[in-house]
């Protein structure tokens, strides 16, 4: 016998939509060297809106993998949603890995687009200078301050969104579809990929009482989604909600400097 309750997809596009329904106003705050960036949880709903339209402008299809190389701040985020959400696979490549495993992994997982921050322009310049292993990316997009001329060709991401509306038409993504992938350090051999679904996500976004952020790992790809209140305490900070510093988060080997917080 099988029950006759209805069968609701968890997917990431439900959480986003959460967070821009209930939340528009909550407070953005990117924390960095030269200070803190604020927006609000509306904006960075259009503005992923706005790059979901470029990546698909730019020939990004269902299931194609879209990697990023960033800080954990408003730009990075934006992409925690639009990517998923538009059907793609967000790869998140780990900063901290040598030239020669980041090749090895952006070749085997195939991506076709890189989001990187121009203040990791240095570190990622030598990943991209051997084509052989990288032939599959097609478009290199860069956002931030910083020095780019150790990149190839790239796309300025602010003037990318500049030529994009908000309003895209999300598709429906059935709970089981890929949404997100990462790969190990490679400690005990090459690097292996783990790909997360839109379902496991979802499930690892609302605990008791609201949407809130568990520990680990997850903390920048559930708390910042929903736009919800980060409970949590963070490496460096001095009272409960305090955004974290760069070189913090940087000594513990945590990137997350953008948080969201209710007004």
């Amino acid at each position: 016998m099988r029950s006759t309750m209805m069968d609701f997809p968890l997917t990431i596009r439900h959480i986003f939509e959460h967070g821009r329904a209930l939340y528009a106003d909550s407070e953005v705050v990117t924390s960095e060297a030269g200070g803190a960036r604020h927006t609000d949880f509306m904006t960075v709903a259009y503005r992923a809106e706005q790059l979901a339209a470029a990546l698909r402008r730019l020939g990004v299809e269902p299931g194609d993998r879209v990697a990023t190389f960033a800080w954990n701040n408003q730009e990075h985020q934006e992409a925690y949603f639009a990517i998923p959400c538009m059907g793609a696979v967000m790869h998140t490549l780990n900063i901290r890995l040598s030239a020669d495993q980041l090749r090895y992994i952006i070749g085997h997982a195939e991506d076709s687009v890189i989001i990187a921050d121009a203040s990791l322009a240095s570190v990622l310049g030598p990943v991209l200078a051997d084509g052989d292993e990288v032939k599959a990316v097609r478009h290199l997009i860069v956002f931030g301050d910083g020095d780019r001329s150790a990149l190839p060709a790239y796309i300025d991401y602010e003037e990318l969104l500049a030529g994009e509306r908000p309003g895209y038409p999300w598709p429906d993504i059935h709970e089981h579809a890929a949404a997100a992938m990462c790969y190990t350090s490679g400690t005990t051999g090459l690097p292996k990929g783990v790909v997360y679904s839109h379902r496991s996500a979802f499930l690892h976004s609302p605990t008791r009482g609201g949407y809130r952020t568990p520990p680990g790992w997850s903390a920048p790809t559930c708390c910042c989604r929903t736009g919800s209140r980060r409970p949590s305490r963070w490496p460096g900070s001095s009272r409960r909600n305090a955004p974290p510093s760069p070189r913090a988060c940087r000594r513990c080997g945590s990137t997350c400097s953008a948080w969201t917080q209710r007004r």
